[in-house]
């Protein structure tokens, strides 16, 4: 048997043993020391890294919006209030499918095609974990099944919010307006770091006006959650700060007395404090209701206001621009006299119609057969004498008509503290030139001097005039709130004066108490007996042409083809506090339908506030901004 023992040699097999040994444990020390670098490297340098995102997914930042500030009147009733409703979101990273959390919930709830195409375009926007709203204002029958199912319904939130309503709905709701879901557009517009979760914005009136101060400021809160996402505990928090309250001029009251006297009629009334501008009345009929806008008003019922022939969006008082009619005769006679075109004893024949030199057409008085020889302007304004301003007002000239009629306000914006006001017109020649192409003609001067033809004007606007007639030319811009917050609105003491002599003054308002007092006046019967003095000018303004030798007849024309009624008033005479303006929209004549609505809201105001009160009303209201208590004749004009 062969020896093999020769062939061994253990000292090489030693030395490849240690060298084994040795590059084996060389290997483990390097990959223990890489573990070691690691593990250090993770625990110890990245360790707030990690302990951050091991945060974020359970601590999360969650927006607080704020409460709206809150509407009152001048009497501290609430014209917007914030109640409390439930608001269906998903967070998004906490649905394990999306879609298939949708049809989940779809089978609970009935939602709209623009419920979920409006969900669709918010998650497209939004931060990661914010909730993102699918449905507002749960039900209790709602909330109860969400509730019962919320286990099997990973990443649906239902969230308390404060909702807007509006108590007095339909009396005010042109004036305080109405929120609504922020859009698209305004999306872009906002600043996204004040509308943090925030949903809804002021959409009209004073909602929107004063969004910056209504809206307050969004607050925080870091909460911890667990895996599915359940707030756990509230780790920190930042309160809100609520939007400032709304504290009105306006006296809800008075709103309610102006609505009720223009009746089923379509129509506007505007009442102002000629002390301070504030306006006390902005009514505007017929209106509508704004609460449904809040939360989404259904398509069927948004085309049944939109489509109504009554238009109840349309806001008259603001935006309705109508032929002021003899209700500028005041303004145009101040006009004649300030510009020395006529002397306060010139006279003329009425026979009834007018004449251009050199032309045939004749231009109508209301008063078929005139109002006869020797008419000053002191019966002209008491008799509404069509002719006398027909005569007086070519005279004069559409210049100087321009002029003062804009000195009074007609014409351009009031600077009321609310939007989408209209401008109205006061024509010109460049007017005409600029926005009809043609050149002003002589019987357009004659057609605006007795508030027709191009002229054009808003109630707020005929308001903010005869308010300038009762104060002898103060100049005060309308305003809707008194105070915001604790900041008081300025009463401008010292108003700009439209500089006119006192003698002129003197006969165009006594003309005007004439309206009211004169036997021969417009509006006398209509007034009737009233225990203080009041001033005012009737008008009518043609809603169709009638042909030169036509006769106007009401009974061959339909409701909307009748002429419109207008009314301003001021009172009391010797010591103006309230001035008003009412038209009445297919109301033909301004003295036995307007008229009386004007009556009815200065007998009010003199009921709330007694002329005894008179001195610590007005130095109240100087003192602080928010008070508490504040014959038939068929004319043209």
């Amino acid at each position: 048997m062969a020896d093999f023992s020769t062939l061994k040699n253990p000292q090489w097999e030693s030395r490849l043993y240690v060298a084994r040994a040795s590059f084996t444990l060389l290997v483990v020390l390097l990959l223990l020391g890489i573990l070691l670098w690691r593990y250090h490297d993770l625990q110890i340098n990245r360790h707030q890294d990690f302990a951050t995102l091991a945060d974020n997914n359970r601590i999360h930042v969650r927006a607080l919006p704020p409460a709206r500030g809150l509407i009152y009147d001048r009497n501290g009733v609430l014209l917007a209030d914030n109640r409390p409703g439930f608001t269906l979101s998903i967070v998004v990273e906490r649905a394990k499918n999306i879609e298939q959390l949708l049809s989940d919930v779809g089978e609970l709830l009935t939602f709209k095609e623009t419920e979920l195409a409006r969900f669709e375009k918010l998650v497209k926007r939004r931060r990661p974990y914010e909730s993102v709203p699918l449905r507002f204002n749960l039900s209790e029958s709602e909330q109860a099944l969400i509730a019962v199912n919320e286990h099997r319904l990973s990443g649906v939130e239902v969230s308390a919010q404060l909702i807007r309503e509006y108590p007095l709905a339909h009396e005010l709701a042109h004036v305080v307006g109405y929120t609504g879901r922020i859009n698209e557009r305004e999306l872009k517009r906002f600043d996204p770091k004040r509308y943090k979760g925030s949903h809804m914005t002021g959409k009209t009136g004073l909602e929107k006006f004063y969004e910056n101060q209504l809206l307050g400021e969004v607050g925080y809160e870091h909460v911890e959650t667990n895996a599915r996402g359940r707030v756990m505990r509230v780790l920190e928090r930042i309160d809100p700060v609520p939007g400032a309250d709304l504290h009105l001029f306006l006296d809800s009251r008075l709103q309610k007395v102006a609505i009720e006297a223009l009746g089923e009629e379509r129509g506007a009334v505007v009442a102002i404090d000629t002390v301070t501008g504030g306006v006390l009345v902005l009514a505007s009929m017929p209106s509508f209701d704004p609460n449904p806008f809040v939360t989404g008003i259904s398509t069927k019922a948004y085309k049944a206001l939109t489509g109504s022939p009554a238009q109840p969006l349309f806001d008259r008082a603001l935006r309705g621009q109508y032929p002021p009619g003899s209700t500028v005769k005041p303004v145009f006679g101040l006009a004649a006299l300030d510009s020395g075109t006529v002397s306060m004893g010139y006279r003329i024949y009425d026979p009834g119609f007018y004449q251009l030199a050199g032309e045939k057409r004749k231009y109508r008085d209301w008063k078929r057969s005139g109002h006869g020889s020797k008419i000053s302007l002191y019966d002209a304004i008491v008799q509404s004498c069509d002719v006398y301003f027909y005569d007086v007002g070519f005279r004069t000239g559409i210049d100087v008509l321009h002029d003062y009629g804009a000195r009074f306000g007609y014409g351009d914006k009031t600077g009321i503290d609310l939007p989408a006001e209209a401008r109205g017109i006061m024509p010109s020649r460049d007017w005409k030139q600029g926005a009809r192409g043609r050149v002003w003609y002589p019987g357009d001067t004659v057609n605006v001097s007795i508030g027709q033809g191009f002229m054009l004007a808003t109630p707020l606007q005929m308001a903010v005039a005869v308010s300038r007639l009762a104060t002898r030319g103060e100049v005060r811009e309308p305003k809707m709130v008194s105070a915001v917050g604790q900041q008081l609105t300025p009463v401008v003491s010292d108003p700009a004066i439209i500089n006119i002599p006192t003698r002129y003054w003197d006969l165009v308002l006594d003309a005007m108490s004439g309206v009211v007092r004169d036997l021969r006046g417009t509006a006398r019967r209509a007034i009737g007996k009233i225990d203080y003095t009041m001033a005012g000018k009737t008008g009518t303004a043609q809603v169709v042409g009638i042909k030169q030798d036509e006769k106007y007849d009401a009974s061959k024309l339909a409701k909307l083809q009748l002429d419109h009624a207008l009314f301003i008033a001021f009172a009391p005479v010797e010591n103006p506090r309230i001035a008003v303006a009412v038209i009445v929209e297919n109301g033909e004549h301004g003295s036995s339908t307007a008229a009386p609505v004007a009556r009815d809201v200065i007998n009010a105001y003199f009921k709330y506030y007694p002329q005894a009160d008179e001195t610590a009303q007005r130095e109240a209201l100087q003192s602080k901004a928010v008070l508490s208590p504040l014959e038939s004749n068929n004319e043209s004009g």
